[in-house]
Formats: C-alpha cells, sequence, structure tokens
C-alpha cells in the first residue's frame, strides 16, 4: 500500500499516523506539506491527521480546507482513492465538502481525552471490515469540538444509506445519533474523531487501531 499523510501548520499527530501506519502495515509513508499541489502518484490512502490546523482560527478545519493541497485530495478521492481524516482532519473533511455536517463544540464545553469505547456500526467498509465481527473497539479520544452535527434531512440520508461507520458507547460530547466517524456515499472517505493512531498496538493500550489501517491496506 502507498500512503502519505497530508501537514499542515499546526498538525501534531502527522507523525503519529505515519508511525501507526507503518508498524501496522509494514509499508512506508510519505509526508506531504500543505502548499504542495500536487501528490505522489499511485496512493492507496491519503490521511488527514489530528492536531489544530492553522491553530485552529475561524471554525477548526475551516481554513485547512482551503489549502492548495486539497484541490488534489478531493480529485484523488473523485479517483477512488481512500481519504482517511482523524480528529481535526474530520472536521477538515466537513468543511471541505467531503463528508456531510459539521463538528461543534463538546456539548460539556471541555477538551476531552481519554480512551473511548465505539461500535463498529458499519462493519462492511474497507475500513471496518478487518474487524470481522468485533463489534466493538477502543481507541482515544482527544477534541474539544467532536460534537458531530447534522441536520434531520441529512442525517435520514446518511443513515438509511449506511454512511456511519462507528458510534460512541457513552457518547463523551454530544455527537447526534452517537456517530464517532462516517463515511461518504461512495464509500472511499472516511472522518472520525477518535484517533487509530494513537490506537496501534497493546502498550498503548489498544490495538484496535491497527486493524483499521489493515482493513484499509486489505481493501488497497
Amino acid at each position: 500500500m502507498s500512503a502519505a499523510v497530508i501537514v499542515f501548520p499546526g498538525s501534531n499527530c502527522d507523525r503519529d499516523c505515519k508511525v501507526a501506519i507503518e508498524r501496522s502495515t509494514g509499508e512506508q509513508v510519505q509526508m506531504v506539506w500543505h502548499a504542495e499541489t500536487e501528490l505522489p502518484t499511485g496512493l492507496d490512502l491519503i490521511v488527514l491527521p489530528g492536531g489544530f490546523s492553522y491553530g485552529d482560527y475561524l471554525r477548526c478545519g475551516a481554513m485547512a480546507a482551503q489549502a492548495p493541497i486539497m484541490q488534489a485530495v478531493k480529485k484523488a478521492a473523485d479517483d477512488g482513492v481512500a481519504v482517511l481524516g482523524i480528529c481535526n482532519g474530520f472536521q477538515v473533511l466537513c468543511e471541505a465538502g467531503m463528508l456531510p455536517g459539521a463538528l461543534l463544540r463538546n456539548s460539556g464545553l471541555k477538551y476531552i481525552c481519554k480512551p473511548i469505547s465505539i461500535t463498529v456500526a458499519n462493519p462492511e467498509t474497507r475500513f471496518t471490515a478487518g474487524f470481522e465481527g468485533q463489534s466493538e473497539v477502543v481507541m482515544t479520544q482527544g477534541n474539544a469540538d467532536g460534537n458531530y452535527f447534522a441536520d434531520a434531512e441529512t442525517l435520514a440520508r446518511i443513515e438509511g444509506e449506511g454512511q456511519v461507520v462507528f458510534r460512541y458507547v457513552d457518547n463523551p460530547n454530544g455527537s447526534v445519533a452517537d456517530i464517532a466517524g462516517l463515511q461518504n456515499a461512495r464509500g472511499n472517505v472516511m472522518g472520525m474523531m477518535p484517533h487509530p493512531d494513537r490506537a496501534f498496538e497493546a502498550e498503548l493500550g489498544s490495538a484496535d487501531g491497527a486493524t483499521l489501517f489493515k482493513s484499509i491496506y486489505a481493501a488497497a
């Protein structure tokens, strides 16, 4: 699998993603600076990492969604390349119009950082097929703006089309319908708030994140 991680000013999980993917799959990962206008050729996966891109000014992910590299990311997604947005990356995908809905301030108005249990709402995606019947997984939450929101019409559509991929067991931030992660209608773009890059080895408290990366690898 050929993968790339996009690096924005303020990203703080870009190297975490690189290490997690490389240790999970044995493949090398390329880092791509936000100001680039082209991606490496032959990519199977593009990751938008967590952090505070552009300092979270305006809205989380709003400025990163306008970065030069995002046009290439959108084109790659249109061509069927898998795109994974984690935490801030999820916010960027929503701001860029690549996923429906928006991420709001946590309902408790506090930053949340802890291991968290999520259920696999759709096990038949390229991101979750490797869980093979494992209905609940553990990853790490770390955000202040992780409260997913969509209007009633949008929510009915994404629920009806199986776009919800993960749900919180104990909703920490007020996300509508307990949504922790969702994919686009085509099934090749996914955003999620919990961090698989912080849960890819047992020593980190969970290796479930590695299964997610391996699922993408197997589908490539």
